[in-house]
């Protein structure tokens, strides 16, 4: 464990979109976007996530916990309350936490044999 903490408490990301299907067995092969958090700290931290939307209001906020000295990884298409975050439908998320944590976003493609992994380290604000 770190003796400083690392990380910010507000994280924004812009380009979500979870294609609303894949090719192969599932749980493994399911198209996603996934939410990574670390918590270097000492203390379990929660995190709030807000998504927004081109055409309507935000949804939110889905809280996750993430526990001290741990990382969390969380499956954008598992966030189900308070409503599920829809597929194929282009989405921005800010999350927020009381204590610094670091956030990424991996994203798995898998609509062509050929697959797609990413990961964006987001912008923290």
């Amino acid at each position: 464990m770190t003796n400083s903490p690392i990380g910010h408490r507000r994280w924004a990301f812009t380009a979500g979109n979870i294609p609303a299907h894949g090719t192969g067995p599932e749980p493994e092969f399911t198209s996603r976007d996934e939410l990574c958090i670390l918590n270097a700290g000492s203390a379990d931290a929660c995190a709030a996530v807000t998504v927004y939307f081109a055409d309507r209001d935000p949804v939110g906020a889905y809280r996750i916990m993430v526990p001290a000295a741990r990382v969390r990884h969380v499956r954008i298409n598992d966030l189900i309350e308070p409503e599920a975050v829809p597929l194929t439908v282009p989405y921005a998320m800010v999350v927020t936490c009381g204590a610094p944590i670091v956030v990424q976003v991996r994203r798995l493609d898998t609509r062509q044999s050929a697959l797609a992994l990413a990961v964006d380290s987001g912008t923290p604000v």
